[in-house]
C-alpha cells in the first residue's frame, strides 16, 4: 500500500472512531492517559518560541499548554477532520485563536512551511498519538526534523506495562485494542537510534510500573553540517 493510501485509510478510520467519541473524549481519557500534564509542564519553550503538537486531537493538550506557557505560539495538526472540528471549538472557547493555529495533516509526513508558514519549532510534542499511528517511527523522525537547533521533542504514551501483573497487562492491551491503540514496545529503541544518528541526547522515564513512558529528545544546539552545506547525521552516545 502506498503512503498516500495508508494516510487516507487512517484518516477515514480516525474519523469513524472519533465522530462520536470526541464529544466525551476528554472527560473519559483523563483517567487513563497519564503523564500528559507532567509533559506539558516540562515543555518550557523560550520566550516568543514556537511549539508544535503532532496529533492534537480535541485540542485539550494544546490549549492547556498555551495557557501554561503564555509567551509562546502554538501549532497543531491532526489527520482527523472530526477531531480538528472539536479542537477548533476548544481553541475558540479559550480565546486563543491569535496564539494557536491548527491544520489537517498526516503526522508521518507533513510540510509545516505550507501549513503554517514556518519550518522549525523550539518544541514538538506527541501525547498518546504514536500508539495509534501506522508508521509511527516516521512521526518521530518527522518531529525531530521539525526541531530548531537546541529544541526538544517530548513524548508521552503507553509503555510496555512490564511491571504490571501478566493478567492485568493482557486485559489492558485487549481493551486498548478495541480503540485501535497499540503500545509501542520498541519506542525506547527507536528514540535511542534517532538520538544517536542526530547527536541528540535522550531522557526516557518509565511511569507507573511501565503503564506509561515520558521521553524527551534534546537536539544539539547547532545543525551538523557536512561537505556541500547539507546537514548530516553521525553517531555519538545517547545521554
Amino acid at each position: 500500500m502506498s503512503l498516500a493510501a495508508e494516510s487516507r485509510n487512517h484518516a477515514a478510520l480516525m474519523d469513524g472512531v472519533y465522530r462520536l467519541q470526541r464529544h466525551v473524549y476528554d472527560a473519559t481519557r483523563k483517567y487513563y492517559l497519564l503523564g500528559r500534564d507532567r509533559m506539558i509542564e516540562g515543555l518550557a519553550p523560550p520566550p516568543g518560541g514556537a511549539v508544535l503538537e503532532l496529533g492534537c486531537g480535541t485540542g485539550r493538550n494544546i490549549t492547556m499548554a498555551a495557557r501554561r506557557h503564555v509567551d509562546a505560539r502554538f501549532y497543531g495538526l491532526d489527520i482527523s477532520a472530526a477531531m480538528l472540528e472539536t479542537a477548533e471549538r476548544a481553541v475558540s472557547r479559550a480565546c486563543m485563536s491569535d496564539r494557536v493555529r491548527l491544520a489537517r495533516a498526516d503526522a508521518t509526513r507533513f510540510d509545516t512551511e505550507a501549513l503554517f508558514g514556518r519550518r522549525s519549532f523550539d518544541r514538538v510534542f506527541i501525547s498518546y498519538a504514536l500508539s495509534m499511528i501506522p508508521g509511527w517511527e516516521r512521526t518521530i523522525a518527522a518531529g525531530l526534523d521539525a526541531l530548531a537547533p537546541g529544541g526538544s521533542l517530548h513524548v508521552v504514551d503507553f509503555g510496555d506495562q512490564a511491571g504490571l501483573p501478566a493478567p492485568t497487562k493482557a486485559a489492558l492491551r485487549a481493551w486498548l485494542g478495541r480503540f485501535h491503540v497499540t503500545p509501542r514496545d520498541s519506542l525506547r529503541e527507536v528514540l535511542e537510534s534517532e538520538s544517536v544518528c542526530r547527536r541528540a541526547s535522550l531522557s526516557f522515564e518509565t511511569l507507573y510500573r511501565g503503564y506509561a513512558v515520558h521521553a524527551v529528545v534534546y537536539a544539539p544546539p547547532s545543525p551538523l553540517v557536512g561537505e556541500g552545506g547539507r546537514a548530516e547525521r553521525s553517531e555519538s552516545e545517547v545521554g
